[in-house]
């Protein structure tokens, strides 16, 4: 124990002589909370809109009225033609062009139906789509305050005054996207910063020459392995502190499950990660290797993760390959009990299974590593 505790003391004094090392161990994270917390965000807002009205009619002048309302719609300006909307939807000045046909209010008297063109940029098809729900959910409106206002008759019924939702949003009553993202960021921030350092931890002693020296003592290897990650183990608590406290002060994120459960999960969740930047860092001879492996295995955890894109939206096949992912298992784990309240049961299979990934990579690990007695 008193070897284990040595080398503890060891690598923390090393950690605070090195001043880079300190200012991306704590510095960075927090950074890269707050920048990314309000970088990183699905919600399409500051559309702009174009308008071509060949109606020049009260009903379109009403349906304009609404576009403009609509606080997505950061820019609504018309034109005198369409082909000017097109023009600046090439230019990339517009992002959205409506046409509204010279006969709009007339057949809207005459047949109760009527059409408008309406062009959007789609090279985001993800955005696009949204912008059309918006312009799509706007025209629905209107037809609605239509049919209010004439009092269609339908077969001799008069049709009823329109049907309102009144919805409830459970967990982010807000809608705000941030408490979404928060948590799923901090547990990315926590998991690179304690991958790569664990990556190039024994792999510096390789470049140092001192692994050589360290593997002739009577150091035990297991003691070797404690006594390396145990510090970054604690470090790893410490930024999960410093993030949850941002994600509260800062972003306001609720926090309704029980915070020792967050704890207990992340110091399991850890143990993985740390093992894995051991295995990395026994099988590359320089930081920059380690650096890359860990890299490349950062970048396929985090665009499969469930982070950014649904898994639900994935194809099956990468459904699958997700389910290897650590990640995942940690985001719907700290979303569950931070939004939801989620307490042990709920969370037993994501723990169950972060368990069983820590014992097998761990044992892996230590037994890839080699020490010459």
């Amino acid at each position: 124990m008193k070897t284990i505790l040595f080398i503890i003391q060891k690598e923390f004094k090393q950690i605070f002589r090195d001043k880079s090392m300190l200012r991306l161990i704590f510095i960075l994270p927090i950074l890269q909370l707050l920048i990314l917390s309000n970088a990183a965000t699905f919600d399409v807002k500051n559309i702009r809109v174009t308008l071509a009205d060949y109606s020049n009619s009260s009903s379109s002048r009403a349906l304009i009225e609404k576009v403009k309302a609509n606080a997505y719609f950061s820019e609504v300006e018309n034109v005198s033609h369409t082909h000017e909307g097109i023009e600046r939807l090439n230019k990339g000045t517009t992002d959205v062009v409506i046409e509204i046909p010279n006969l709009f209010e007339k057949q809207l008297q005459n047949d109760n139906t009527t059409q408008i063109q309406v062009l959007i940029n789609a090279i985001d098809g993800a955005t696009a789509g949204v912008q059309n729900v918006y312009i799509t959910q706007i025209v629905q409106l209107f037809n609605q305050n239509i049919l209010v206002e004439n009092k269609l008759v339908i077969n001799e019924q008069i049709v009823p005054n329109r049907i309102e939702t009144i919805p409830s949003f459970w967990y982010n009553s807000t809608l705000n996207y941030k408490t979404f993202m928060v948590p799923g960021i901090l547990v990315l921030l926590v998991t690179m910063l304690t991958l790569f350092l664990s990556a190039m931890n024994i792999v510096r002693e390789k470049e140092l020459g001192t692994l050589e020296q360290i593997n002739v003592t009577p150091i035990k290897k297991h003691q070797f392995i404690i006594g390396k990650l145990f510090p970054f183990w604690i470090l790893g608590l410490i930024i999960l502190t410093v993030g949850l406290l941002i994600s509260k002060i800062v972003f306001n994120v609720p926090m309704l499950g029980n915070i020792l459960l967050v704890y207990f999960f992340t110091a399991i969740y850890l143990l993985l990660i740390l093992g894995f930047g051991l295995f990395i860092s026994n099988h590359t001879e320089t930081q920059q290797q380690a650096m890359f492996i860990a890299w490349f295995f950062m970048v396929i955890f985090i665009l499969m993760s469930g982070l950014f894109t649904p898994i639900e939206s994935m194809p099956k096949w990468a459904q699958n390959v997700t389910l290897s992912n650590p990640i995942r298992y940690f985001v719907e784990f700290i979303r569950m009990v931070l939004l939801k309240g989620a307490g042990f049961q709920e969370v037993l299979p994501n723990l169950g299974i972060i368990t069983f990934f820590a014992i097998a990579v761990n044992g892996l690990a230590v037994w890839s590593y080699k020490k010459t007695n």
